[in-house]
């Protein structure tokens, strides 16, 4: 398979092919234009770079391991490797991105973070940030997540952080989303929007996969030292907006390896979506007839986003990653494999894409003696609740 090099710059307007851009109210314009022009100069500064990481080695832990699934491979015929961001400080890739955006706002003068959250990772990766630099953080939650993640939601106001239950549409992901955006255009001047996923206005995806590529790029190496081959076969990631795959994906986009980027089957924007324009950014989203954009179903609270962030939706047109759905009682199934059979409990996110590598291993997808990395974006103590309803045990 001949490799396809996609650019690390998309350009001023944001641009991934004819996805991406900057849709937003002309009030958001100079707030996502400072943003832009801040992370251009702090990325190419060694001294943010380097204090970056320094504070993924000495307070994440990074490098995350990488881990042969032994037992599990010898199940399926084909060798898996573990990609552990499970195994970062606060439990999830979250912190690797929002690390990055932490500092960036202190170094533009910010005095206050807000944010988005769906399974709540990306809100608790925030208000650790907020503790850990002292700026109090404000997180928007769907009330539905709110429910179905209360062991995060009370991890956050531990740290410190002020949870705001949205109440409106679906009560998740979307809607929290649209809401954090809104109260961002009426306090820019102090606030910075500490986006968790490959989404909204430029630059945000942009940055986004460059905080989270660390996933790739370690992997990367960790793959040369493991495998004859130096690359694996197939690269495997779950995908919502899509931020960890979108960081693992970085690290091998160059290379031979088959990138497959796995979906909800009820949030699977880059499988089903259409062109359309949501939170900021055109990209492919859930819509009907009449192109309204549709609420998607996940019962994992990450998934549980209508589209795709606008990278995905190019190396999907592109042909570089193949996009694939998985339904909710895989997803939960292949959590409860991976705990018996590698003492593991992924997030019932990460569960998709290992659903999908189960469900492929010795088919054409997938074939037998295959090298697969899968990335673990994060652990399933989180899911518990869903797991004692959902899982037969």
């Amino acid at each position: 398979m001949s490799s396809i090099t996609v650019p690390s710059s998309t350009g001023a307007l944001g641009r991934f092919g004819e996805y991406g851009g900057r849709y937003v109210p002309e009030s958001l314009i100079p707030a996502c234009q400072a943003v832009a022009e801040a992370f251009a100069e702090a990325w190419a500064d060694p001294g943010f770079r380097g204090s970056l990481s320094a504070l993924l080695s000495a307070y994440a832990g990074r490098p995350t391991p990488l881990t042969p699934a032994l037992r599990l491979s010898a199940e399926l015929g084909v060798t898996v490797l573990l990609k552990r961001e499970d195994l970062t400080h606060t439990g999830s890739h979250k912190i690797n991105n929002v690390l990055g955006q932490a500092l960036l706002a202190r170094r533009m003068g910010r005095t206050r973070l807000i944010a988005e959250t769906g399974a709540g990772m990306h809100g608790v990766a925030t208000a650790t940030a907020g503790a850990l630099l002292g700026l109090p953080v404000k997180v928007f939650m769907g009330e539905r997540d709110v429910e179905r993640q209360a062991h995060n939601v009370f991890r956050m106001r531990l740290l410190g952080a002020e949870v705001i239950p949205v109440t409106t549409g679906s009560r998740t992901l979307k809607d929290a989303t649209s809401e954090a955006m809104r109260h961002w255009v009426t306090d820019a001047d102090e606030a910075y929007y500490c986006v968790g996923s490959v989404i909204g206005p430029h630059p945000y995806p942009t940055m986004v996969r460059e905080f989270q590529r660390v996933i790739g790029d370690e992997a990367r190496r960790q793959c040369a030292a493991e495998l004859a081959s130096a690359v694996p076969d197939y690269v495997v990631a779950c995908v919502g907006g899509g931020s960890n795959a979108a960081g693992t994906f970085a690290g091998f986009v160059d290379t031979s390896a088959r990138l497959i980027g796995v979906e909800a089957e009820g949030g699977s924007g880059a499988s089903h979506g259409a062109l359309g324009v949501l939170h900021g950014f055109q990209s492919l989203f859930l819509q009907d007839e009449h192109g309204q954009i549709q609420e998607a179903h996940s019962i994992a609270a990450g998934l549980d986003y209508p589209g795709v962030g606008p990278e995905h939706a190019y190396l999907r047109d592109l042909g570089r990653a193949r996009y694939v759905t998985v339904p909710d009682s895989e997803a939960v199934a292949a959590a409860v494999r991976m705990a018996r059979a590698e003492g593991i409990l992924p997030a019932i996110e990460s569960a998709h894409a290992l659903a999908w590598v189960a469900r492929a291993a010795g088919t054409p997808d997938l074939p037998s003696g295959s090298t697969v990395l899968v990335t673990l974006s994060g652990r399933g103590d989180k899911d518990i609740t869903t797991l004692i309803a959902e899982a037969d045990l």
